[in-house]
Protein backbone atom coordinates (compact mmCIF):
# COMPACT_ATOMS: atom_id res chain seq x y z
CA UNK A 1 0.00 0.00 0.00
CA UNK A 2 2.97 2.46 0.66
CA UNK A 3 4.54 2.03 -2.25
CA UNK A 4 1.93 2.48 -4.47
CA UNK A 5 1.01 5.70 -2.78
CA UNK A 6 5.20 6.19 -3.21
CA UNK A 7 4.66 6.91 0.60
CA UNK A 8 7.11 5.54 3.61
CA UNK A 9 6.11 2.79 5.95
CA UNK A 10 7.06 4.05 9.42
CA UNK A 11 7.25 1.86 12.84
CA UNK A 12 5.83 3.91 15.35
CA UNK A 13 5.61 2.13 18.39
CA UNK A 14 7.70 -1.43 18.07
CA UNK A 15 6.85 -2.60 21.65
CA UNK A 16 2.73 -2.53 21.25
CA UNK A 17 1.14 -5.45 20.65
CA UNK A 18 0.72 -5.76 17.16
CA UNK A 19 3.13 -3.42 16.72
CA UNK A 20 1.74 0.31 15.08
CA UNK A 21 2.50 1.45 11.83
CA UNK A 22 1.86 4.37 9.73
CA UNK A 23 2.05 5.50 6.11
CA UNK A 24 3.43 8.68 5.77
CA UNK A 25 5.93 10.93 3.75
CA UNK A 26 8.67 10.23 6.68
CA UNK A 27 11.05 13.42 5.10
CA UNK A 28 8.28 15.75 5.56
CA UNK A 29 7.52 14.43 9.27
CA UNK A 30 11.43 14.85 9.71
CA UNK A 31 10.92 18.14 8.66
CA UNK A 32 8.06 19.15 10.38
CA UNK A 33 9.64 18.07 13.69
CA UNK A 34 12.48 20.09 13.60
CA UNK A 35 10.58 22.97 12.41
CA UNK A 36 8.55 22.43 15.91
CA UNK A 37 11.77 22.26 17.57
CA UNK A 38 13.34 25.41 16.60
CA UNK A 39 10.36 27.32 17.37
CA UNK A 40 10.24 25.90 20.85
CA UNK A 41 13.75 27.31 21.36
CA UNK A 42 12.89 30.70 20.16
CA UNK A 43 10.28 30.65 23.00
CA UNK A 44 11.47 29.49 26.17
CA UNK A 45 13.42 32.54 27.56
CA UNK A 46 10.61 34.93 26.88
CA UNK A 47 11.39 38.15 25.77
CA UNK A 48 13.28 41.22 27.94
CA UNK A 49 11.26 43.63 29.73
CA UNK A 50 12.87 46.83 31.08
CA UNK A 51 12.48 48.64 34.48
CA UNK A 52 14.24 52.13 34.76
CA UNK A 53 15.00 53.26 37.89
CA UNK A 54 17.20 56.39 39.93
CA UNK A 55 19.28 56.19 42.13
CA UNK A 56 17.24 58.73 44.29
CA UNK A 57 13.65 57.05 44.02
CA UNK A 58 11.03 57.56 46.17
CA UNK A 59 9.43 55.11 47.84
CA UNK A 60 6.46 55.11 45.92
CA UNK A 61 7.97 55.15 42.83
CA UNK A 62 10.24 52.25 43.70
CA UNK A 63 7.43 49.90 45.16
CA UNK A 64 4.98 50.94 41.71
CA UNK A 65 8.18 49.97 39.27
CA UNK A 66 8.66 46.55 41.75
CA UNK A 67 4.96 45.44 41.25
CA UNK A 68 5.30 46.06 37.38
CA UNK A 69 8.44 43.75 37.02
CA UNK A 70 6.48 41.34 39.33
CA UNK A 71 4.11 41.68 36.40
CA UNK A 72 6.61 40.62 34.07
CA UNK A 73 8.23 38.00 35.88
CA UNK A 74 4.49 35.98 36.13
CA UNK A 75 4.20 36.33 32.51
CA UNK A 76 7.53 34.67 31.69
CA UNK A 77 9.39 37.37 30.81
CA UNK A 78 13.12 38.22 32.19
CA UNK A 79 13.45 41.54 33.33
CA UNK A 80 16.59 44.21 32.92
CA UNK A 81 16.29 46.56 35.75
CA UNK A 82 18.38 49.80 35.19
CA UNK A 83 19.71 52.66 37.59
CA UNK A 84 20.74 55.17 35.29
CA UNK A 85 22.91 58.10 36.77
CA UNK A 86 23.00 61.83 35.97
CA UNK A 87 25.22 64.30 36.41
CA UNK A 88 27.41 63.88 39.61
CA UNK A 89 25.39 61.13 41.06
CA UNK A 90 27.94 58.59 39.16
CA UNK A 91 30.13 59.44 41.61
CA UNK A 92 27.89 57.55 44.04
CA UNK A 93 27.33 53.96 42.51
CA UNK A 94 26.55 52.68 45.70
CA UNK A 95 23.40 54.28 45.61
CA UNK A 96 22.61 52.19 42.75
CA UNK A 97 23.69 49.38 44.43
CA UNK A 98 21.56 49.30 47.13
CA UNK A 99 18.26 50.11 44.89
CA UNK A 100 19.05 46.57 42.78
CA UNK A 101 19.84 44.96 46.33
CA UNK A 102 16.75 46.25 47.25
CA UNK A 103 15.28 44.96 44.08
CA UNK A 104 16.43 41.45 43.94
CA UNK A 105 15.62 41.24 47.55
CA UNK A 106 11.84 42.20 47.11
CA UNK A 107 11.29 39.87 44.32
CA UNK A 108 13.02 37.09 45.43
CA UNK A 109 9.76 34.89 46.59
CA UNK A 110 8.95 34.87 42.73
CA UNK A 111 12.59 35.80 41.00
CA UNK A 112 16.25 34.90 40.88
CA UNK A 113 18.84 37.12 40.39
CA UNK A 114 20.99 35.76 37.23
CA UNK A 115 23.50 38.19 37.06
CA UNK A 116 24.57 40.40 39.49
CA UNK A 117 24.69 44.11 39.21
CA UNK A 118 27.63 45.51 36.65
CA UNK A 119 27.94 48.62 35.15
CA UNK A 120 26.55 48.78 31.14
CA UNK A 121 27.87 51.45 29.92
CA UNK A 122 29.25 54.52 31.46
CA UNK A 123 25.98 55.33 33.18
CA UNK A 124 24.32 52.45 33.55
CA UNK A 125 24.13 49.63 36.34
CA UNK A 126 22.23 46.45 35.31
CA UNK A 127 20.51 43.88 37.27
CA UNK A 128 18.91 40.81 35.10
CA UNK A 129 16.21 38.41 36.95
CA UNK A 130 14.48 35.93 36.01
CA UNK A 131 11.20 33.37 36.89
CA UNK A 132 12.14 30.56 39.59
Amino acid sequence: MAREKELDLVEISPTAKPPVCKIMDFGKYQYEISKRERGSRKHTGGQIKGIRLSPKISEHDFNFKVEAARKFLEQGNKVKVSVIFRGRLITHKEFGEQILTKVGETLQDIAKVESAPKMEGARNLVLILVKK
